[in-house]
């Protein structure tokens, strides 16, 4: 029998519905094994120790094993089957003698079986991975099983009266969770262990199950509830009922509340090497890939066969990298440098998945190409450069240095328009830097740098235009953005009294302190200014991130330090924090004149906002850096500072009034959030990347690197969803068949529940349509109403690995359910589906 899996990351888990209570249970399973004399001891360890880490992943039995068996999974030395009623271990031990060095086996099997459940509810596969599972069993064709899917997860719904169940883990641990809803009683669970010879709880409070071939440990129950966003333990232990059952004690805890997590880490992943690592910039495309761009020092650098630079080239290089909507695997990576220090600094995405990305280089061999605008480096210490790569990080469409014969570069940002222009900004020092016959400033006005702000042509071999931004001292661009009339929207720091502003501007005053922030529109041509303002008070301010909405209101953010820093009436934070810094959210009106709001955003210690996002409904969203131990938290993803400076990710309403959530994320070293964006979804989603120095950054299982790489610190990618949780039905819907769709036929399954009218919806939804070979998977649930013997619900979901927004339609007509009817759309379109060829549809309230 030939047996071949392959192995890939997982798909992130989603728990996207509210938890009200969860046991977590850890099997942890070590099989020793004895080596012969000659087996080389230093590399074995290494290799378990890797293979440990590697994502279980569950296989949906389609005939490789017995009946009974809904999912199993393979690891070292063991196998593990599910079923309605148990999960059976299957343990292969071997041991040396050390006469003859033969080796024996030792086959131990133990069953874990749920005892006093409801009637066997079915095992459903969460969250399908990009590996399948093929079986090639003798020469008969009809012995062989291929493309078996795997899963990250297989969840049973309902097994006592409001428990759930999830199963998932990694190689070396099985972990499963019960999920207690509301008034649902946990002394209800009970387990029985049988092929044990004896059970015992230790002092550490593990179950330990004795065997011939050893122990199994099974960790002390973690119990949880989550309350008003702050995770809270509940003591909780073993308790042997008698020689082979195990119960649980709980202590007291509220049981009438429902518990939301909103909003949800749908995923997070290091990235990075053995050395220095940093995420800058960040993008994502219609199908909810995720594009960073950013600078490491690492020679390991994760990197994909293909992609168009797979060594680094010498110092730091910049990278450029693609995950996937689930952030399990790389679409693409790549390094991109010379042989001195490259820094990626921006990054922006047309709609055809073309990555532009600039930043600095101090390398004279940094990768240009023929006809580019300049192909040479400029001179002095360092030069920007502008770089489109095609979609798939195979090759270069342009790149192109920027810079004079000075110093070039700074944190620049880029933009990009529906034609495929980029607009650059950052800062330089050079006398000559390059810029157009008419621009707004031709020449460099003084003072160690002035900004700028350059835009490129669609090929890359030309400006459109380029001028100077600046007064006679310091002047610095720090981020971008684009309207679509082709405005530039520009914000950074000066130091100058007489950096360019407009009659009529909300502050054409510097405001005193080291320096201002400054907000400025330009025209399309780049001729002239359409607004320029300062933004400070008599401490020191800086404009770190700018965004723009469709009638041209600018979003700002970045530190302040003065307790005078222009604020507004109603606004959620009036008052200076305390501390270094406080981070700032203005909206500025579209003619510069006004604000139309402006908030701090900080506790007592130090607080910069990095960057600024955008929603259709005029929330914004901000990612900074906070090392304060009270900044404002709601609805958490973590609740408390992790230690250290922290990244943090806000969501404030479209009145700045008040936040919609606001957490910490990171672990106990130094964190920061420094680039942000939303996807298109109704209800989009954030990603946030940065660098972390945090070994225990949270990091969700499943995640393409769950290991700190090494060296001071990694970059990070984090993907959030707000979850809202609308009234809802009481009830449960269950249902799997086929229906007749145009040119065939397409079938589903699915379980969608809740127990309380303000959720959560808890479920899964899984639709195959075979005549187009789309496949639908939900990702969340975000209404669900039942009226009747008709149900609806509907939320987020992935289609063929993309994003998209689910609604269905279900009626229960009666047994046998040859007339019930199933209807979906996704994105909108128009509903496949009708009366069930077969299968079955029960509502249940």
């Amino acid at each position: 029998m030939r047996h071949t899996t392959q192995i890939t990351n997982t798909a992130v888990s989603l728990r996207a519905f509210a938890l009200f209570f969860a046991m977590v249970m850890t099997i942890m399973i070590a099989p020793a094994v004895s080596m012969a004399s000659g087996t080389s001891s230093a590399v074995r360890p290494q290799v378990l120790e890797a293979y440990g880490k590697l994502p279980l992943s569950f296989e949906a039995n389609q005939g490789q094993t017995d009946n009974l068996v809904k999912f199993l999974s393979r690891g070292p030395g063991y196998t593990l089957f599910l079923t309605p009623t148990e999960l059976m271990l299957s343990l292969r031990q071997a041991a040396v003698k050390p006469a003859n060095q033969q080796v024996n086996y030792q086959q131990t099997v133990l069953r874990l079986q749920l005892i006093g459940t409801n009637p066997p509810q079915p095992l459903t596969g969460i969250d399908e991975l990009p590996g399948k599972a093929n079986y090639f069993i003798g020469n008969d064709p009809k012995n062989w099983r291929t493309n078996i899917p795997t899963y990250a997860k297989v969840q049973q719904y309902d097994v006592y009266p409001g428990v759930d169940v999830v199963y998932y883990g990694n190689q070396r641990q099985v972990e499963f969770d019960f999920i207690v809803a509301p008034e649902a009683d946990p002394k209800a669970i009970r387990l029985s262990v049988e092929g044990a010879d004896r059970l015992e709880v230790d002092a550490q409070g593990d179950l330990v199950m004795h065997s011939g071939g050893g122990q199994i440990r099974v960790a002390k129950p973690l119990v949880y509830q989550v309350v008003d966003g702050v995770r809270r333990e509940v003591s909780g232990s073993y308790v042997l009922t008698d020689g082979h059952k195990v119960g649980f004690q709980i202590a007291a805890y509220d049981a009438t509340k429902p518990l939301i997590i909103d909003p949800t880490l749908l995923y997070s992943t290091y990235l990075g090497g053995n050395s220095d690592d940093v995420g800058y910039g960040i993008g994502v495309d219609a199908a909810g890939n995720a594009y960073v761009a950013g600078y490491t020092s690492s020679t390991n650098f994760p990197t994909t066969a293909g992609a168009f630079q797979t060594a680094s080239a010498g110092g730091y290089d910049a990278f450029v990298t693609k995950l996937n909507p689930t952030g399990s695997a790389l679409v693409y990576s790549t390094y991109l440098g010379g042989s001195g220090d490259d820094v990626g600094y921006g990054i922006a995405l047309d709609a055809a998945g073309n990555a532009y990305v600039t930043g600095t280089s101090r390398s004279t061999n940094f990768p240009t190409t023929a006809g580019a605008f300049q192909t040479a480096y400029g001179g002095g210490l360092s030069d920007d450069f502008v770089t489109k790569l095609n979609p798939t990080g195979s090759a270069l469409v342009y790149s192109t240095y920027l810079g004079g014969s000075g110093e070039d570069g700074g944190p620049d940002r880029i933009a990009v328009d529906a034609a495929g222009n980029a607009y650059v900004t950052g800062i330089t020092a050079s006398g000559n830097f390059p810029t157009t016959a008419g621009a707004f400033q031709t020449a460099f006005a003084g003072g160690p740098y002035d900004a700028f702000v350059t835009k490129v042509d669609p090929t890359g071999s030309g400006l459109v235009y380029s001028t100077y931004l600046g007064g006679n001292s310091y002047d610095q661009g720090n981020s971008i953005a684009v309207d679509a009339a082709g405005n530039a929207y520009v914000t950074g720091v000066t130091a100058g009294s007489n950096f360019p502003t407009t009659p009529g501007a909300f502050q054409t005053a510097f405001g005193g302190g080291c320096c201002d922030a400054f907000v400025t529109k330009l025209n399309p041509t780049g001729t002239g200014l359409v607004y320029s303002t300062y933004l400070g008070g008599s401490g020191e301010d800086i404009g770190f991130g700018i965004t723009v909405d469709t009638a041209g209101n600018a979003y700002v953010t970045g530190l302040t330090t003065g307790s005078n820093f222009p604020t507004t009436p109603g606004a959620f934070q009036t008052a200076y924090g305390g501390g270094g810094f406080d981070a700032f959210v203005t909206r500025v009106n579209p003619t510069g004149t006004g604000l139309v709001y402006s908030t701090y955003l900080g506790g007592s210690g130090t607080d910069i906002g990095n960057s600024i996002a955008l929603d259709a409904g005029g929330n914004a969203y901000v990612t900074g850096t906070t090392d304060s131990v009270n900044f404002p938290t709601v609805n958490p993803v973590q609740a408390v500072n992790g230690g250290g400076t922290d990244a943090f990710v806000t969501q404030v309403n479209p009145t700045a009034s008040a936040l919609v959530y606001s957490t910490y994320l990171g672990g106990s070293g130094n964190d920061q959030g420094i680039g942000i964006v939303l996807d298109s979804l109704p209800s989009p989603n954030a990603y946030v990347t940065g660098t972390t120095g945090s070994t225990n950054f949270p990091v969700t299982a499943g995640a393409f690197q769950t290991t700190f790489g090494g060296g001071s610190e990694d970059a990070f990618v984090a993907k959030i969803a707000q979850v809202t949780i609308p009234s809802t039905s009481v009830g449960k819907v269950t249902s799997g068949g086929t229906i007749t769709v145009t040119g065939g036929i397409a079938n589903f399954g699915f379980v969608v529940q809740s127990q309380s009218s303000t959720g959560p919806i808890a479920g899964d939804l899984q639709y195959v349509n075979h005549a187009t070979g789309a496949k639908v998977h939900s990702v969340a649930f975000t209404s669900f109403a039942i009226v009747g013997n008709t149900a609806t619900f509907g939320g987020t979901c992935t289609i063929n690995g993309s994003a998209c927004t689910f609604t269905v339609n279900v009626t229960d007509n009666g047994e046998p359910g040859t007339n019930d009817t199933f209807t979906i759309s996704v994105n909108g379109g128009s509903p496949e589906g009708g009366t069930l060829r077969s299968g079955n549809i029960q509502i249940h309230q």
